[in-house]
């Protein structure tokens, strides 16, 4: 049976993601300290923050809207890259499920499809400049590998993340080629990028909480 995420779960997700990244708020901050203006975590969790406060007063039910309503919060509250480029892929997962009461592992490929796109349309940023799409676009790749191979949602969603991870451990040694850290030319190289880590943590924390369905 095809396994689908409902509405509820998908702010569960939402929900998630904004604790993790306020739990790694300093840890975000110091990786951005070594390479950018050091507020990374500070603002995403300024930013998911404000998403929370405004999914209180969304009407339930819509996946599209939901995540809409989360990307505009960010773009709104959010200072620095950060901003533009997470409320870009928050709207673009919700341009992507609008009208769902629930997503399965298609529509979640679609969504994630639209948000890579998005993302590397509003940044500029190409595989290996040290981004945060060194993490998302392996993820993506691997969550359509995974589909098209017949797992399950959970285990499509659990190797999207690892490809998330190692993306994210891979810009280690990269020279950051666009952003702050670009300034830096090759004193870049040796830090892990913090947009990439953030985005980890979004892929695995949806993993971990559409795990069981």
């Amino acid at each position: 049976m095809r396994v689908k995420v409902p509405y509820d779960r998908v702010v569960r997700w939402v929900e998630t993601f904004a604790a993790t990244i306020a739990e790694n708020k300093e840890y975000l901050t110091d990786l951005d300290s070594a390479i950018g203006d050091a507020d990374h975590g500070i603002n995403m969790d300024r930013g998911m923050r404000a998403a929370l406060a405004k999914l209180d007063g969304q009407p339930p039910g819509d996946v599209g809207a939901m995540l809409k309503a989360v990307g505009m919060a960010l773009v709104s509250s959010v200072g620095g890259a950060g901003g533009p480029l997470y409320g870009t892929l928050f709207l673009q997962l919700g341009t992507a499920t609008a009208g769902k009461s629930e997503i399965d592992a298609d529509d979640w490929l679609a969504a994630l499809t639209a948000a890579v796109v998005g993302v590397q349309a509003r940044g500029k940023a190409e595989p290996n400049d040290k981004t945060m799409v060194d993490a998302l676009l392996p993820a993506r790749d691997a969550l359509e590998e995974a589909i098209a191979e017949g797992e399950s949602f959970p285990d499509a969603l659990r190797r999207s993340a690892q490809a998330a991870e190692q993306g994210m451990k891979a810009t280690i040694p990269l020279v950051a080629r666009k952003g702050r850290a670009s300034y830096l030319g090759e004193r870049s190289a040796g830090h892990q990028d913090p947009g990439a880590t953030s985005s980890y943590l979004l892929l695995k924390t949806a993993a971990d909480t559409w795990s069981d369905g």
